[in-house]
């Protein structure tokens, strides 16, 4: 009988009978009344919230009730005070400048001669979210663009044809006496999107602009992807994940024929020396935190270490090949820990207005749309032996750490490992809220296009069209209270 209830009453409807379940003492099982079809596989995608609600603690014991701009920058709470020098410095290396070589700063030096910036900070604003250009006469340096051509088969060991000229990834800033490899320009197309109840909202794509390559421009054999920087919080949590629990929630042949399919990414570990699970960057490229860290410091900063012992110039690049370094290894095995060490525990905030209606309703909106289906709310963290005070810890991250196909709207047609260009890791929601306090200047999704969390829902498509769809079907108070949850993250 529910099926022939428009949408609006049908939801206005679920609002009135969740407050007044609020108010009483159970939910009244509101999840089957709005009957909006959710996709979960495992229980615990949908039973953790309402613990959620109690706790607000989205990263178990190490959350943080900070709410400035400095929330995304704080030591894990838990963590000893014998470990916080440990953290600070981490952070030094993170924030502080690489200079060029040779340079009295030696254990910093050796920047470049290419290079996208010259801290890791630059990139993760005040240890948030980046952007792309704001218009032409502003730099990208908190965004980068990958490279790969396509005519060729990938190694095991890189996942992509690096392109001949340029490498894996763009470098748009060169030290003195050298030249960058092109500047960067974004322009954008924009459409409009009409929802249930006719607000019009505008989206924007990005088109990447090259311009003033040092070499030759780039042919239609090759492929560049936007990427800004994601944010930093609880990415120690990620990593003491075992392989078991991540793939738990995968089903790439979508057996239970639920429009929900989620796959890991199988990428190659320089360390171990073989092909393991992909846990971070937006197609989960990168295996751990170390390796993560340690391709940045290569890729963005020209930067070598013992597991990255090359930068990105390649092999036609002879002026880069024979510039000055900082020695055959410029990042220490010291500095590439601290630095990991940092990234590790940077904690994440306390969740806000969790005693709100809003809130509580926006709680149960969430699942029924079926966002919970690949943002899974709840982790159990088990043992981490080098850090135990992330151990035992239950978490709130809003990931599921697989890939889903994400329509042809948002691909870059460029696959890495396992990951077509469709595809993209979920990003955990935890800290969303707080993106705009850390950073004025930001954007959703891996290039940036989506200018608040009502576009990045609506460039949703493939596995989340039909959560989508649902959220255009809300009524504006429903829209509201979803839109008040995730914000409260």
């Amino acid at each position: 009988m529910l099926k022939s209830v428009p949408p609006t009453i049908l939801f206005s409807l679920a609002d009135k009978l969740v407050k007044r379940a609020l108010q009483g003492t159970v939910l009244l099982g509101v999840m089957g009344l709005i009957a909006c079809g959710g996709h979960s596989k495992n229980p615990s995608r949908s039973a953790p919230l309402p613990a959620l609600i109690l706790s607000a603690q989205l990263g178990g014991t190490n959350t943080v009730d900070v709410q400035s701009a400095n929330a995304f920058s704080m030591p894990a709470a838990a963590m000893p005070l014998s470990q916080k020098i440990n953290f600070s410095v981490g952070n030094s290396f993170f924030r502080n400048a690489w200079v060029i070589a040779p340079a009295s700063t030696t254990a910093r030096d050796g920047l470049g001669p290419i290079f996208n910036t010259n801290a890791c900070q630059n990139c993760h604003i005040k240890d948030g979210r980046g952007h792309t250009p704001i218009n032409d006469q502003d730099n990208a340096v908190s965004m980068l663009v990958r490279l790969s051509v396509i005519d060729q088969q990938p190694t095991a060991e890189d996942g992509v044809v690096p392109h001949p000229i340029y490498g894996g990834q763009l470098q748009d800033f060169a030290i003195p006496g050298h030249s960058a490899e092109a500047k960067i320009a974004i322009d954008y197309r924009f459409h409009k999107v009409t929802l249930a109840d006719g607000e019009v909202v505008e989206l924007r794509q990005p088109k990447l602009r090259l311009h003033d390559f040092s070499d030759k421009s780039l042919d239609g054999n090759a492929r560049s992807s936007i990427r800004i920087a994601p944010p930093m919080i609880g990415l120690g949590y990620f990593e003491a994940l075992t392989e078991a629990q991540i793939l738990a929630n995968a089903d790439p042949d979508d057996r239970d024929r639920n429009g929900i399919s989620g796959k890991a990414n199988f990428v190659w570990d320089i360390a171990s020396n073989q092909l393991t699970l992909g846990r971070f960057g937006w197609k989960s490229e990168q295996p751990s935190l170390k390796q993560q860290n340690a391709m940045a410091f290569a890729g963005d900063m020209g930067l070598t270490s013992t597991l990255v012992k090359a930068d990105d110039c390649t092999s036609v690049q002879k002026q880069c090949l024979t510039a000055p370094n900082g020695g055959d290894i410029e990042v220490s095995d010291k500095i590439l820990d601290s630095v990991t060490f940092y990234t590790a525990n940077l904690a994440v905030p306390k969740a806000r207005n969790s005693e709100t209606d809003a809130f509580k309703i926006g709680t149960q909106l969430f699942q029924s749309i079926g966002c919970a289906d690949c943002h899974t709310p709840q982790w159990q963290i088990g043992t981490v032996p080098d850090m135990p005070w992330l151990s035992h810890q239950t978490i709130y991250p809003f990931t599921d750490m697989l890939l889903h196909d994400m329509g042809p709207g948002l691909s870059d047609e460029r696959p890495v490992f396992l990951a077509q260009g469709n595809e993209w890791r979920t990003p955990p929601l935890w800290g969303i809220g707080l993106t705009s306090t850390v950073n004025n200047e930001f954007g959703y999704l891996h290039d940036g296009r989506a200018r608040s969390i009502t576009e990045a829902i609506l460039w949703h498509a493939g596995e989340a069209e039909a959560s989508k769809s649902k959220f255009i079907q809300l009524a504006k108070p429903q829209r509201d209270h979803l839109l008040a949850f995730i914000n409260s993250l």
